[in-house]
């Protein structure tokens, strides 16, 4: 991948082992092209496992996805709201948070 895209740290990522991102990026793209969910959806999704591990970096990443596959901003925030009885509303409330900033850029 020659491109340099996506925050400072994922740059240096693909500089120093541009080889394991790579194989990273089409393992991510095969897997979403493996089934009939469309990216919006995939990416909600991924946003929902990504505010459930607590990772910053990933719920900025797939909010700014999900944008650019169509999702709204109510649509980010419900998709983070309904995972309130399955990991708690701090972690939830952190999320939302993290994508504020997002939608704020």
């Amino acid at each position: 991948m020659s491109k340099q895209k996506g925050p400072k740290h994922y740059r240096r990522l693909q500089k120093r082992f541009p080889k394991v991102l790579d194989a990273v990026q089409n393992l991510g793209s095969t897997i979403r092209k493996a089934g009939p969910l469309d990216n919006k959806t995939s990416e909600l999704i991924q946003l929902g496992v990504a505010a459930s591990s607590g990772s910053v970096g990933a719920v900025n990443s797939h909010a700014r996805r999900a944008l650019a596959a169509g999702a709204s901003e109510e649509e980010l925030q419900h998709a983070l709201i309904l995972l309130i009885s399955t990991i708690g509303f701090p972690k939830v409330a952190a999320a939302l948070a993290w994508v504020e900033e997002v939608l704020e850029n």
